[in-house]
């Protein structure tokens, strides 16, 4: 069978996405949208153009709906999507609230349409095993990681329209928060956040710098922290680590290049495990590189509708990693710790 898909958003996510249905044996692009104009590769030229996702929605008439434009307009594209009858791929975060983000999900329920979040560690060889790898020592488990990008020119005008309508906190978050959840599998109970802007050249109320810790109803505990902008620092950019009772298991090798590297925030090289009667060094050679993780992305939707996975938990999973970095983001705004109730459609 093929599909008949229409991306929305042209940037450096919704290109790569395009790039791999252009790739798949079971796609056919019929419609490409971004609201300016953009230079696309020579793969994607030739394809309908289109400035309005409403319009290119209704003459498209897509099986399969890519969403990879600005957070705030996720939620309502997503359910304009399915709505039409297309099935959903949406980039994280899922929506810049929680109750749009129920919403999505509520929707995709409602028409019994596939909706899977653009969670990109997912599909990594290297990150399945580190989970794995942590789970099998046994927790409660300490969380320690980062992603800070010293960004520059182009890419620090990237992050400058981001941060529009999203912190970094939220955008990168859900990723590691999400490894967080998969490990511990235990509902969070409170977090506390801290920020600051470090840039006049960002909007009023928006902080490019922002660190929260999350206390987990098994006394799991961790620590994320990101920062976008050209005054961060390289040093300590990339931590990776999770902390047991039994030892550790660190990413070793990872990003090993400028922090703004888009390749290698997933990039991991090496685990090491660490045990009381010794470390060990687990290598993981040809590691896919971002292209071929956004192509594992969009095939694995494709095997969902064809095959008709059931993706509850990944909805449910999708909404508790963006409940805890909301949750972040208002304690920084607020100043207090914010307590999560648990909540019967996020929590396994």
């Amino acid at each position: 069978m093929t599909h008949r898909v229409l991306i929305a958003g042209l940037g450096n996510m919704g290109r790569a996405h395009a790039l791999a249905h252009h790739a798949h044996p079971e796609a056919e692009i019929v419609g490409l949208v971004n609201r300016s104009a953009t230079e696309l590769p020579e793969e994607l030229r030739g394809y309908p153009l289109f400035t309005d996702f409403e319009t290119a929605l209704a003459e498209t008439r897509p099986d399969i709906a890519v969403i990879a434009t600005y957070s705030d307009s996720h939620a309502d594209y997503a359910c304009a999507a399915m709505r039409a009858g297309a099935h959903v791929f949406v980039e994280k975060p899922l929506a810049t609230t929680a109750e749009d983000a129920a919403r999505v999900v509520a929707c995709a329920r409602e028409t019994g349409r596939k909706l899977v979040v653009g969670y990109i560690l997912r599909h990594h060889p290297s990150w399945q095993r580190l989970i794995t790898e942590a789970r099998g020592l046994g927790g409660p488990w300490v969380f320690r990681l980062n992603l800070n990008q010293q960004s520059s020119g182009p890419t620090w005008e990237t992050h400058k329209a981001l941060m529009q309508t999203t912190s970094p906190i939220v955008d990168c978050g859900v990723h590691y928060v999400d490894v967080m959840c998969q490990v511990t599998d235990a509902a969070p109970l409170r977090v506390h956040g801290i920020g600051l802007r470090l840039s006049e050249e960002l909007p009023e109320g928006m902080y490019n710098y922002g660190q929260f810790q999350v206390v987990f109803a098994d006394g799991s505990v961790g620590w994320y922290e990101a920062g976008w902008g050209p005054m961060m620092s390289e040093t300590a950019s990339f931590v990776k680590d999770i902390v047991s009772p039994h030892g550790a298991v660190s990413i070793a090798q990872g990003n090993r290049g400028r922090s703004d590297d888009v390749d290698g925030h997933t990039k991991v090289g090496a685990i090491l495990v660490h045990r009381a009667q010794g470390d060990e060094s687990i290598e993981m050679p040809d590691e896919p590189g971002h292209q071929a993780l956004c192509d594992a992305e969009q095939d694995y939707l494709i095997r969902a509708i064809a095959e008709d996975i059931d993706l509850d938990r990944h909805m449910r999973d999708a909404l508790q990693s963006l409940r805890i970095c909301l949750a972040a983001d208002e304690s920084i705004r607020s100043g207090r710790p914010v307590a999560l109730t648990t909540d019967p459609e996020e929590t396994p």
